[in-house]
């Protein structure tokens, strides 16, 4: 999720669980080791954007990474002078569960996170929730408040804190849940239309969880259709031809890495020379309309061979008004 959600999270925690030893600065150490793993960020100063693909949510955002990084900052933290006065385990279990819930609430967004590395490059996602929500959000940023200012001189004054936590879980439950409901509205409506396909991928878009689409895709095409669970409405379903030949013509990594970058949600396009790619899996804000045709989605990923070199870009198209 967004670099505030996990630094607000990140300070959650290290109010729970530092905060009667050593004050605020609990919350304030939260936010910094939250946000350990978006580090990766920085190497985009030494690889291309074709190369972060899979470095970004990579590593850094491994189950092997937060236990490793959990020792090395325990450790480091045990040597400053505010926290001697905690012993070595709670510091461990402060600065993993740190480093893991964030791992874990990027895995709800539909980005994915490969968690398995180095053992396995999947990747993993529930698809559940924007990578933007307030829903979320609130409740851990009221709770802080409550806790660390308006009522930080009362008797329990934590227990605001952790009423944000378990609200905010609450609500990480809720998505799943409203997942697998939207999942079974679509799948009713894409029997109804006698549209055959393999497999279902559903995305939300926007805040609380109120709209999503849906990505039906069979050997040739996607089926594309909102779905909103506060209005009846009775969108047309778009189909897209996903046009896999256009993408075994350009360097055969460079394709490979488009199909598992996109968890095989895709459609493809030839635009002046160029091989157009359309990720359904990340890039998820709706059907755009180009002129007289129309676009699965705004964002794409785009290849073209120049002296011989293959060169990678993306770029954003946008709605005709």
């Amino acid at each position: 999720m967004d670099s505030i959600t996990q630094g607000v999270l990140g300070a959650a925690l290290g109010e729970t669980i530092l905060g009667k030893k050593i004050g605020n600065k609990g919350a304030i150490i939260g936010v910094i080791v939250a946000t350990v793993p978006d580090l990766d960020v920085i190497l985009y100063l030494f690889y291309d954007k074709f190369e972060m693909l899979s470095i970004h949510r990579g590593f850094s955002h491994s189950i092997a990474f937060s236990i490793l990084g959990a020792f090395i900052i325990a450790f480091v933290l045990s040597k400053i002078k505010w926290f001697q006065s905690i012993d070595n385990k709670r510091l461990l279990i402060f600065a993993w569960l740190c480093l893991f819930t964030h791992m874990l609430l990027d895995t709800f967004t539909a980005y994915g996170t490969q968690l398995l590395l180095p053992f396995s490059d999947s990747r993993l996602g529930f698809d559940s929730i924007n990578v933007v929500d307030p829903v979320y959000t609130t409740p851990l940023i009221i709770g802080l408040i409550l806790s660390l200012w308006i009522y930080k001189s009362k008797p329990n004054s934590s227990k605001f804190n952790n009423y944000g936590l378990i609200l905010s879980s609450l609500y990480l439950i809720f998505t799943l849940l409203n997942k697998e409901s939207v999942k079974a509205e679509i799948t009713t409506r894409m029997d109804k239309e006698n549209i055959e396909y393999n497999s279902l991928l559903t995305i939300p878009v926007g805040i609380a969880n109120v709209n999503w689409f849906g990505v039906a895709k069979e050997k040739d095409s996607i089926y594309m259709v909102k779905h909103s669970i506060l209005y009846d409405t009775d969108n047309s379903i778009e189909a897209f031809p996903i046009n896999e030949e256009y993408l075994n013509t350009i360097d055969k990594k460079v394709a490979e890495k488009m199909r598992w970058f996109a968890k095989g949600f895709y459609t493809v396009e030839k635009e002046n020379e160029k091989i157009r790619i359309y990720n359904l899996q990340v890039d998820m804000r709706g059907i755009v309309k180009i002129g007289n045709k129309k676009a699965p989605t705004a964002g794409y990923f785009e290849v073209s061979n120049k002296d011989g070199k293959t060169d990678f870009s993306s770029g954003t198209v946008k709605n005709d008004k």
